[in-house]
């Protein structure tokens, strides 16, 4: 049966307060236990305005707290900027508090700008220690008792660790130490094939996993029209343009009007769009995707009019179960990334 699962950056719409963003986090997770998610997933990023994730290990306390079952994850928590040792007692707590409940996804890059970076890490080394210091985590958390460090808690945890990337460094990395590999689709599709096809073809087995296992990210427009879709889709593209064009804020509002700012080549979103999903939904009969497929090119598609039958378009994943996409459309939640994830040796990728 496919599994699908939540990612949520607590975002901070226009007129709310970071707070409300909070709540509406701890709302939202216990929505998704309800609908029978698999995993709810917190990602790291810090200095940005419109998200209230930055603490992290924190929230996912606050989340497993206020659901019953449901698997809660970081997706992910940016490792460059912390001690593998604390991150191992942090979320060494947290499967301690929560048994069978954590997941930890790890990520390589700073989630956010240079200058807050440094603010985080005090120093810049120049050489890349990201696998190193999955290696030194990953011992942390293993069954030992004859390590000179050791992390109490977090000693013989085993919190499940995922690779997270929208490269093939990722891949790679992962298929190396025999970890699952959630790969960054929502905004990075461009080595999505490749990335996958290195992680399966170079995949060696682990204690933690037998073969493969990869998870992938969509973003999902959930409305009760097309049209209402279409509108809801604008915060994130206007998001998109504000992140590259350096101006921070809160997630704006739905505005089909910042169509003109879209067709600016240097505001346009390279590639954002180019996974996703969209379909109405009915509140007592769930619709279920059959296919996901890859659309144009933003050169070659109006963005706020995404073809439902794109021409030449790839089939990246077959349903093979019966999960399905739900969500409420009442505005206060403009935003869904839904992780899919499936074994990769029976869908034949």
């Amino acid at each position: 049966m496919t599994s699908f699962s939540l990612l949520d950056l607590a975002p901070v719409p226009e007129g709310a307060t970071v707070g409300d963003a909070l709540r509406n986090t701890l709302d939202l997770a216990r929505h998704a236990e309800a609908w029978g998610y698999r995993r709810f997933w917190l990602a790291e990023h810090h200095n940005m305005p419109a998200i209230a994730s930055a603490a992290t290990a924190v929230l996912i306390g606050q989340v497993a707290a206020a659901t019953k079952a449901i698997r809660v994850g970081s997706g992910g928590i940016m490792l460059p900027n912390h001690a593998p040792l604390m991150v191992a007692e942090a979320f060494g707590t947290l499967a301690t508090l929560f048994p069978g409940r954590i997941d930890l996804g790890l990520g390589r890059a700073p989630g956010t700008d240079m200058a807050t970076a440094r603010a985080l890490r005090r120093h810049m080394e120049g050489v890349d220690s990201f696998p190193h210091d999955v290696v030194e985590l990953m011992g942390y958390l293993a069954e030992t008792t004859d390590a000179r460090v050791r992390a109490i808690p977090g000693t013989g945890t085993r919190v499940p660790i995922w690779i997270l990337g929208s490269s093939l460094y990722g891949a790679q990395l992962a298929a190396h130490l025999g970890l699952p590999y959630a790969f960054a689709s929502h905004f990075a599709p461009g080595d999505l094939e490749p990335a996958i096809e290195v992680y399966r073809t170079t995949f060696r087995p682990s204690a933690q996993l037998a073969e493969p296992w990869l998870m992938l990210a969509f973003n999902v427009f959930a409305a009760g029209s097309d049209a209402e879709g279409r509108r809801l889709r604008t915060s994130m593209q206007q998001a998109f343009i504000n992140l590259r064009t350096g101006t921070l804020g809160p997630l704006p509002r739905p505005d089909r009007r910042h169509r003109g700012a879209l067709r600016s080549r240097r505001a346009r979103p390279r590639r954002s769009g180019a996974i996703l999903l969209g379909r109405r939904l009915a509140r007592d009969r769930p619709p279920r995707h059959r296919r996901v497929r890859r659309a144009p090119s933003p050169g070659r598609a109006d963005p706020d009019r995404p073809d439902p039958r794109p021409r030449g378009a790839t089939p990246l994943v077959r349903d093979r179960g019966r999960g399905h996409v739900d969500a409420r459309a009442d505005g206060r939640r403009v935003v869904v990334t839904a992780f899919r994830r499936w074994r990769l040796r029976p869908c034949g990728l």
